[in-house]
């Protein structure tokens, strides 16, 4: 039926697990890299090494569950199945939160902060700056279905944002996103700014570079992220945004190959040290690489960049209050000379100490921290 919210549990079948350690188990692997870096890409004595955990040591049924432990649903709107993680706050006062991932993120990226923000008595905070929090997998991500006609960018999702929390009766609500989830969020402030009470982001989408004289420290160091990123770390994203069918069949046909496609993003824009697995298990890891590769999503992901650079676009304007987070290592670190021409009511701005692109799944203390600090402004 149409607007009816259904309960959703994630249940990967055994044939697919069982296919997943099959191929695995039959990788044809390329040569190593020529370098003692990563600069040719992700190594192949760690890629190697990640799969054969994947095969033989990785517990899907564990994890599954650890997922399992928030509620979650699906909705249609606008004919699009969309599924969402919910988890109501016990305290009367608690605000509506719509939480939105990125690529090559996902709802797993929010796992240790759902419950901080949702019950903060029980860890460490006020009462009363408690959640309710939406946490939705973006249109043919993870177990969200796959559009099936063009058109699904940035800005019809933030219209479907706003339709889910007027489904789920929030009438009013704050919103926050990172990467594409930055996004959505600005979009749903600009579109929304009757029912969405602020947003708070960690990336600044349609923010040019505006420099005037010599740049500032902290415009240097987002002028080298750019840098950094045309010249070295880009090249996935014009893949994506231009030819996604063709890059969809190696990666939905390999899962070493997927691993490889995600997991290089997870050395090259966070605060890892030089090696993703000093922040993250395993685990995580491969949480977040099983939400494309069980839910056959390479393809249908990739295209959000097809629908969203080199098209027509009017830049939002946002005025509802505004949060920014600056994690010392994001791709391109916001600068708020640059942001104010879109966002005419920044009311919050904090350096982080240490992070990057991932906020939430990296610092999760540090981003909880910060989402409350903010939203106890616009309460």
């Amino acid at each position: 039926m149409t607007g009816a919210i259904k309960p959703f549990r994630i249940a990967i079948s055994d044939d697919i697990l069982a296919d997943l350690k099959s191929r695995l188990a039959r990788t044809r692997w390329p040569e190593a890299e020529l370098v003692d870096d990563w600069s040719q890409g992700a190594p192949l004595k760690w890629i190697r090494e990640i799969c054969t955990y994947w095969a033989d040591g990785y517990d899907w049924r564990a994890r599954e569950a650890r997922l399992n432990r928030i509620d979650q649903y699906t909705t249609e709107i606008d004919g699009l199945d969309i599924h969402f993680l919910h988890a109501r706050s016990r305290e009367p006062s608690a605000l509506p939160l719509i939480i939105t991932h990125g690529w090559p993120g996902s709802i797993v990226e929010f796992q240790k902060v759902i419950a901080p923000l949702v019950d903060p008595a029980a860890h460490g905070g006020n009462p009363a700056d408690a959640f309710h929090v939406v946490c939705p997998s973006l249109p043919g991500f993870g177990f969200s279905a796959k559009p099936k006609t063009t058109g699904w960018g940035v800005d019809r999702i933030a219209a479907t944002w706003a339709k889910l929390m007027e489904r789920l009766g929030y009438a009013r609500y704050g919103a926050q996103g990172g990467d594409w989830g930055s996004a959505v969020t600005t979009s749903l402030g600009a579109q929304d700014a009757e029912h969405c009470a602020g947003i708070h982001i960690t990336l600044a989408f349609n923010a040019a570079p505006k420099v005037e004289g010599e740049p500032t420290a902290e415009e240097k160091r987002a002028l080298a992220g750019l840098k950094h990123y045309v010249d070295l770390d880009s090249g996935y994203s014009k893949q994506q945004s231009t030819r996604p069918q063709t890059l969809g069949y190696g990666l939905t046909d390999s899962p070493s190959g997927q691993a490889a496609w995600i997991l290089e993003k997870f050395w090259a824009w966070t605060d890892c040290g030089g090696h993703p697995e000093n922040i993250f298990s395993r685990d995580e890891l491969l949480d977040n690489v099983m939400l494309y590769w069980a839910t056959e999503t390479a393809t249908s992901s990739a295209r959000l960049y097809w629908e969203s650079f080199g098209k027509r676009r009017t830049t939002p304007r946002v005025g509802v209050p505004t949060g920014v987070a600056v994690f010392p290592k994001e791709i391109i670190t916001p600068i708020r000379r640059w942001m104010e021409p879109n966002f005419s009511n920044i009311t919050h701005w904090s350096e982080m100490e240490k992070g990057g692109h991932f906020a939430a799944f990296e610092q999760p203390e540090l981003f909880v921290r910060d989402v409350r600090k903010f939203f106890a402004t616009v309460r």
